[in-house]
This record gives structure tokens, C-alpha cells and sequence, in this order.
């Protein structure tokens, strides 16, 4: 099996495949320490790093100018590299199903070209089982060569937050495992060279997979008790912010606030555990029912909206609606998951005029993945109504005068803001019909 000297002393390489939000900061921290092959199936995501360019946006251009990291699309290369880290995403279908295409597909590739004594680790949000039932016979089917014997593998779960400068790779404890004691000094002390709050061992990759997914679900659940408790204060004529804030003077009250819940993580990974403990014959109701709650959100806020029209005599067939911000969270350009596309598809229900602007979304991917053209801020005018659903940056740094300017002349303003960027009474003075989940 290879060695930690080894990849410290150059004589082997680290592979990192999958160059995305999770891949590529970690490739570059690596490359701080070691040899560093960085390899995606998109030969566009490699053109565009080489020239220096990152539109995840979570690694700067001078960080991706100091990494000496050797980028390709050439999988043959995986074959000079002793420790290779899958870091791919693993989605869900249109059924809310696991889609393991994507690990499936790179351990089909990373397993035809193994080298032998190589450690494979996988980051990849799984459900429990999967790297050992699923990954490592793919790795043996395609490499022609037996595992713990011939390669070795691991799991260490990517904890990611995207567009977190504060919670980034460095800061935040890494869980290890593997499925040797060697394998697993190796992930640990691979991982303990870039990861400055440590590593944690875990006793299996099972364990270690196990307590990835409950991460998110954990999250999903206390996050679809804030949005029941906000449907249920709206229907009350209660604020929902304002009964948080007053609850959260006690010390044990965990802080979580209603919201749209999308992207890579929360609004997935509880499907992954769901679908494993349906297979065993086991029927989860908790974490679903949370799932229901959470995905319901993005419906009750454009349905609200619609209420909110009517009561101001709209005409709703001819209504003109801006949403500001269509990306899964703030200040971020990942639009996978994005919930905001269900406020979108309901509002068009009514057959409104809806138009969507958001700085930090691509056009391109936009139009590509949600058939969605995104409009300019400039033609966000003449609105009935106005839905800030992701708060970025660029739209907390916008006066209020900017926004009213958004409205039909001689109308009552109404805006809906989802994440209660602003303050309720302020805007009520200034004669907002104003509302905030």
C-alpha cells in the first residue's frame, strides 16, 4: 500500500476527481503539501482553471494562481497517483431517488485506471453501505485487481458549506475512516496535514457515512419545524422572527430559522437515508415528513403572494411579479436544488408575468437547467409585487428608494421577503405591504 512518505517526499501523487464546490478546494489546499493531479470529465471546468478561473467562486484567482496543480481530462493519468479522492456529486432523480450516476461513473473510471497499492477515498454523500457495496466492486470489476489486497479504500465525508469564508476545509473538523488500520492512518494523516482543526477517526466507513447523512438531516428537520411554526404564526397574525428571537433568550433554544431548503446538501441527503432504510424494510416518517414541510415552502410563499394580490384588487391573470434571487442561498452562483424555481412554477400557474433577476447566477446554466431567462435589474420595473427570496449582498447594499422604484407608480408596494432582510415596522411606515416568512 502506498505510503504517507510517499505522496510528502513527491514520489506519488494525489488525484482529486471531481473538481467542483467540494473538489477544488480541496485540491488546492493539497497542493500546498503534496503532488496534486486534478482531474474532471468536463474539459470546459478544466479550460477554465487553467486559465485561472473559478465560477464556483469559492476559490480565488490568486489561490488558483499559487496551487501547482497539474489539471486534465485525460483519466489515464489516474494511473500515476497513489492516493485518489472521489469527490463527485451524488444528486437525486425527478423521484426524489439517489442518483449515483456520478460516483458510479468515476469509480467505473478511477477503477480502470488503479494503480496497484493505490488507497481510493471517497467524500461523496452516501447512504450507508454504499462505498462497500456499491464503489469497491465497481473498483475490483474494472481494475482487474482484489481489494485489501491490491488497493486499498476509504471515506471521509466533505463537510462544504458554500460560500462560507469562515467554515471552510481548514476549519472544520475532518471525519476519517478505512477500511484498515494502515488505510485509515493514511486518510488521517493525509487529511491532518491541510485540515488545522483535525481529523476524527472513525471505526468504519459504514460509521462514517452514516454520520455524514445524518448532518443534513439533523438540519433539514429542525429547519422544517421553523417553517410548520411559520405557517402556523402567519395563519395567527404572528411574527414568526420576532417569537424566534424572544424563544432564543433561553440558553438551550437551538437557533434555526424558517426558509427555503435547497442545494447539494440539506434538500438531499435525507432521501439518501430514506431510500436505504426503505430497502431494509423500514418506513421513515419523521425525516420525510420533514422533507414534505421543507419542499412545501416555495408553493406557501408564492400562494401568499397570490392572496396578497387579491386583496388589493390585481388582476392576477395580468399581474406583474419580480423574484429577486434564484440560487439555492446568498451570495453563492450553485443553482442545484434551488428552491426558489418552485416559487417561480407556481407563480406562472396563475398564469402571471414573472420576471427573475440574480446577480450571481450564470445566464447560461440558468436557461440550460431551469429553462429560465434571467432578466436584468433594470427591467425589474412596473411590478405589482416583488419576492426577495435569496438575500444577496448586492440587494442588502440596495437603498429602499431603489426598490420602490421597482413598483407601478400610484400602488401599494408589496414586498414578500423571504429571509426578513428587512425590518417589518420600518417598512410599514414607509406603506410597504410588507410580509416575511
Amino acid at each position: 500500500m502506498i505510503t504517507y512518505e510517499n505522496l510528502k517526499n513527491g514520489h506519488s501523487s494525489i488525484a482529486v476527481v471531481g473538481l467542483g464546490y467540494v473538489g477544488l478546494p480541496l485540491a488546492v489546499a493539497l497542493s500546498r503539501h503534496f503532488n496534486v493531479v486534478g482531474f474532471d470529465i468536463s474539459e470546459r471546468r478544466i479550460a477554465e482553471l487553467m486559465k485561472g478561473e473559478d465560477l464556483t467562486r469559492e476559490v480565488t484567482s490568486h489561490e488558483l494562481k499559487q496551487a501547482d496543480i497539474q489539471y486534465t481530462s485525460d483519466p489515464t493519468r489516474l494511473s500515476d497517483c497513489g492516493l485518489v479522492i472521489v469527490a463527485v456529486p451524488t444528486p437525486i432523480d425527478q423521484h426524489r431517488r439517489p442518483n449515483l450516476n456520478p460516483v458510479i461513473s468515476a469509480s467505473t473510471t478511477v477503477g480502470k485506471n488503479l494503480a496497484s497499492g493505490a488507497v481510493v477515498v471517497y467524500e461523496s454523500t452516501v447512504y450507508p453501505g454504499l462505498t462497500e457495496d456499491i464503489c469497491i466492486p465497481l473498483l475490483e470489476a474494472h481494475s482487474g485487481m482484489r481489494n485489501r489486497v491490491d488497493f486499498f479504500v476509504g471515506y471521509s465525508p466533505e463537510r462544504i458549506n458554500p460560500g462560507d469564508k469562515e467554515h471552510t476545509l481548514e476549519t472544520i473538523v475532518k471525519v476519517v475512516s478505512g477500511q484498515t488500520p494502515e488505510t485509515l492512518d493514511l486518510v488521517a494523516s493525509v487529511y491532518a496535514t491541510v485540515v488545522k482543526a483535525g481529523v476524527h477517526r472513525a471505526s468504519s466507513i459504514a460509521v462514517a457515512e452514516a454520520a455524514k447523512v445524518i448532518e443534513n438531516t439533523q438540519r433539514d428537520l429542525n429547519i422544517a419545524l421553523m417553517n410548520e411554526l411559520s405557517m402556523i404564526f402567519d395563519h395567527l397574525g404572528i411574527d414568526t422572527l420576532e417569537v424566534l428571537e424572544a424563544a432564543g433568550t433561553k440558553w438551550n433554544f437551538l437557533k434555526f430559522s424558517p426558509g427555503l431548503v435547497g442545494g447539494h446538501c440539506i434538500g438531499v441527503d435525507p432521501y439518501y437515508l430514506t431510500y436505504k432504510a426503505e430497502e431494509i424494510g423500514h418506513h421513515p416518517q419523521v425525516i420525510l415528513a420533514g422533507r414534505r414541510i421543507n419542499d412545501y415552502v416555495g408553493k406557501y410563499v408564492a400562494e401568499t403572494c397570490i392572496k396578497m394580490l387579491a386583496k388589493q384588487d390585481c388582476m392576477i391573470r395580468s399581474a406583474r411579479i419580480g423574484v429577486l434571487g434564484l440560487t439555492f442561498k446568498e451570495n453563492v452562483p450553485d443553482l442545484r436544488n434551488t428552491r426558489v424555481i418552485d416559487i417561480i412554477h407556481e407563480l406562472n400557474e396563475y398564469c402571471s408575468e414573472v420576471l427573475v433577476h440574480d446577480p450571481m447566477a450564470l445566464p447560461d446554466e440558468a436557461e440550460s437547467e431551469l429553462d429560465l431567462m434571467l432578466s436584468d435589474i433594470d427591467d425589474m420595473n412596473n411590478l405589482d409585487a416583488l419576492i426577495l427570496a435569496v438575500p444577496h449582498s448586492q440587494y442588502k447594499s440596495m437603498s429602499i428608494q431603489r426598490i420602490s422604484a421597482m413598483f407601478k407608480k400610484g400602488v401599494t408596494p408589496m414586498l414578500l421577503d423571504v429571509k426578513g432582510m428587512f425590518d417589518p415596522a420600518e417598512m410599514k411606515e414607509l406603506g410597504y405591504n410588507y410580509w416575511r416568512l
